[in-house]
């Protein structure tokens, strides 16, 4: 059975893009596959914005995403593996999925350092 992360990430993103809304992900740059700017990531971790004013996304199916995105208004290629996806939300509103390790669904998955910039989610079971 395929996972529903991948469906879940489409469908928070198309709701915030129908909302104005600013969709971003944060991503464990960690793991294998994952082909950020690394300069970007702070403990281990990303926070992408995937809106159509952000990107030029290329691909985005249920195993990657791929995308053009200008960081620092450097041009760069961004490749991120579904199962990297820590959580998607709305930047101006927190509301969005926080996605629970799966080798250890009772622990809280990673968050971000950055107070600033941390989603404010709520897992709903």
């Amino acid at each position: 059975m395929t996972s529903t992360k991948p469906y879940l990430i489409r469908a928070i993103r198309d709701w915030a893009l129908d909302n104005d809304l600013t969709p971003q992900i944060l991503v464990d740059v960690t793991m294998e596959g994952v082909d950020v700017p690394e300069q970007h990531a702070n403990s281990g971790q990303i926070i992408l914005n995937i809106g159509d004013q952000a990107v030029q996304l290329e691909q985005m199916d249920n195993a990657i995403m791929a995308f053009s995105a200008r960081f620092g208004g450097v041009p760069r290629q961004v490749t991120v593996p579904m199962e990297s996806v820590i959580a998607i939300y709305a930047r101006e509103n927190g509301q969005g999925i926080f996605f629970r390790d799966p080798q250890n669904p009772t622990e809280p998955g990673p968050e971000a350092d950055n107070k600033s910039t941390k989603p404010h989610l709520k897992l709903i079971k």
